[in-house]
């Protein structure tokens, strides 16, 4: 009998213990985004970031871009960005917005769907009616996984 309810306790305390990281599991899932001071990201991955940010919207003033490297970007980004996409939307932008001058990093959030850190930059034009934004997605592996450019809202 005290083996039935030694064995009964084990069960019952294994359970919730389980219930319990499960929980925090789920927890984590349902939070996607989370902002992040930006101290609290390494220096030489802002810079990174920040590089390979303002190096594809430096092809609108220059028309010349240097395609990124493996030790860069992911393969999937390096396929997908080519000198002929860019120009394409570079064309556009210079029409609407004029010359690009700079990227201001605005923040810094830790996606924990894709494990990811996305730089939130705002794109700086000569004419003033440009509210442009850049996001450049960081992997663990410290290369760009994704860049998206859209009109820039205040919240993420």
């Amino acid at each position: 009998m005290k083996k039935i309810i030694l064995l009964l306790s084990l069960i019952v305390l294994i359970g919730c213990k389980s219930k319990k990281t499960a929980l925090e599991t789920e927890k984590k899932k349902e939070i996607k985004f989370e902002k992040l001071a930006l101290t609290a990201v390494d220096a030489g991955l802002k810079n990174k970031a920040y590089e390979l940010g303002k190096r594809i919207l430096m092809t609108c003033n220059t028309s010349k871009f240097k395609p990124f490297n493996e030790t860069e970007a992911t393969s999937s980004v390096i396929a997908n960005i080519t000198l002929e996409k860019l120009s394409k939307t570079c064309t556009r932008y210079r029409q609407f917005y004029g010359d690009f001058k700079d990227i201001q990093l605005v923040e810094i959030f830790k996606d924990y769907q894709n494990n990811n850190i996305v730089f939130r930059y705002k794109a700086l034009y000569t004419k003033k009616v440009a509210n442009k934004e850049l996001r450049v997605y960081m992997n663990e592996e410290n290369k760009i996984s994704a860049i998206k450019s859209m009109d820039w809202k205040d919240s993420f």
